[in-house]
């Protein structure tokens, strides 16, 4: 039996709120109504908060695992184990049409773009944005599609060979997947992070070559050091707009510079021209492939437990946001 009303937690415009009695969401043609089993919180919610995307209001959340509930004339999805891509587009304009559908003009975005999304008991996505999980992923495991996913998407976007030098600053959330799929190209990689113990998760998945920088003068001759051999390709994850100002000065000529990172500031002063003048390519990276995801969590490819630092229950979900933006705190996740 499906309830009318749910718990939610919605960005008001007075900031996060917990709402118990919120409407379970209406699928529509071709759509199912999830029910959420686990959410993670995401850097991308906490930029949401400080007004990223020009003031989302609704329901946050959209790295989740769930059940199917209802999905009118798909009678094999009910009960099904699913994740699903975030991304709707309106399925008619010209992008759409080219395949182009997480770009569309008009598309929603689960808990982004006009559509509420997971911290929440319910969900609506459509049907073609599902897919099962495998029996062997855990939920803990599975609620991680999205983001590594999105860590993938670059491999989508760059050709990287052993014989590329790779630099990746940031260590965060994001930043411990995307390092862990850069490894898997066997590439010549280094990781640049401010914490010690996200870096030794890395060590301990075999990528040895990372920096740790501070504040103030130690991080600058850290930087002065590591761009004197400057690399073919550089990944900015750090979520910040000092990421790219570091990020632009470690690529050489020609090389590229991939940029992951959402943040509602907007950039410093920045000398466009030297991009011109170096030749650089410009990689803005985002959502990715949901199937090679799975595939890497099936076959535990990728390490994502020792990135879970807390979970709380959706009655706490105003905490569990607190929480997930203090200081060196990885991802937090929500159990309705």
């Amino acid at each position: 039996m499906i309830p009318k009303q749910m718990r939610a937690l919605a960005l008001t415009d007075d900031g996060p709120r917990l709402w118990t009695r919120y409407p379970v969401p209406v699928p529509g043609p071709g759509e199912a109504l999830v029910r959420v089993r686990l959410s993670g919180v995401c850097s991308t919610d906490l930029q949401l908060l400080a007004g990223y995307k020009g003031g989302y209001r609704g329901v946050l959340g959209h790295e989740f695992v769930g059940e199917v509930a209802a999905a009118a004339g798909a009678a094999e999805w009910l009960g099904r184990r699913v994740v699903g891509e975030i991304n709707i587009g309106c399925g008619y304009c010209d992008l759409c049409r080219r395949g182009l559908g997480k770009h569309c003009r008009q598309r929603q975005t689960l808990g982004i773009i006009g559509r509420d999304g997971a911290f929440a008991d319910y969900l609506t996505l459509p049907l073609a944005n599902l897919h099962p999980v495998p029996s062997n992923v855990p939920d803990e495991q599975a609620v991680f599609t999205e983001p590594l996913a999105a860590a993938l998407e670059i491999l989508e976007q760059v050709h990287i060979t052993p014989d590329s030098r790779v630099v990746q600053i940031g260590d965060g959330r994001l930043g411990l997947l995307v390092a862990q799929v850069l490894a898997t190209t066997q590439c010549d990689l280094t990781v640049i992070g401010r914490n010690p113990e996200k870096l030794a998760i890395l060590h301990d998945q075999g990528v040895v070559n990372t920096v740790l920088v501070g504040r103030g003068g130690g991080a600058q001759d850290a930087f002065d050091a590591l761009s004197a051999r400057a690399a073919d390709v550089v990944v900015d994850v750090t979520g910040s707009p000092a990421g790219f100002v570091h990020a632009r000065r470690l690529v050489r000529p020609q090389g590229t510079l991939v940029l992951k990172s959402t943040f509602a500031e907007a950039l410093p002063d920045f000398d466009v021209s030297s991009l011109v003048v170096d030749e650089i390519t410009l990689v803005g990276s985002r959502c990715g492939p949901f199937t090679p995801a799975l595939r890497m969590l099936q076959r535990r490819a990728v390490a994502v437990e020792p990135l879970i630092h807390a979970r709380f229950s959706l009655d706490d979900a105003v905490e569990a946001l607190d929480y997930a933006g203090r200081k060196g705190v990885l991802k937090v996740l929500i159990a309705p």
